[in-house]
């Protein structure tokens, strides 16, 4: 098995067994790729909100900075959270049970686990909850 895998080469096929040796090697490569983005945009954005702390004489120009320091924290808030979700993900390939859906344990599919590859449930499953969801929400 191969941990370093070329993620522009190597194409995910459904004739494979599921999640053998390469098909964990790529979405281990695919997930520490998305987090390692992440964290190099939160640390451009660090280093631009420690520029833009200078004072803006005029109130507009101050409240349209705060305004973008909120929208700025609030992106990476949800970034924060989805590197847990990525960490969950990696620690998944590690025990074995990446790519099964949590609700039934049946295979994902390589096609919704390229698309979103901290997938936890299958579309059927995901459908099935977004339909819970919505029913709650409405009453």
């Amino acid at each position: 098995m191969s941990e370093k895998i070329d993620l522009s080469n190597y194409v995910l096929s459904e004739a494979d067994e599921f999640m053998n040796a390469n098909q964990r090697a790529y979405f281990r490569a695919k997930l520490i790729a998305w987090k390692n983005d992440i964290l190099r945009e939160a640390r451009e954005t660090l280093g631009h909100l420690a520029e833009e702390s200078a004072n803006h004489p005029d109130l507009a120009d101050r409240a349209s900075s705060e305004t973008d320091r909120a929208i700025e924290l609030r992106a990476r808030d949800r970034q924060r959270k989805l590197i847990s979700k990525i960490d969950a993900a990696l620690q998944r390939i590690d025990d074995g049970t990446y790519g099964y859906c949590e609700e039934t344990g049946e295979p994902i599919g390589l096609r919704r686990l390229d698309a979103r590859p901290i997938a936890t449930l299958s579309i059927e499953a995901q459908e099935r909850h977004e339909r819970r969801e919505k029913v709650y929400r409405d009453e």
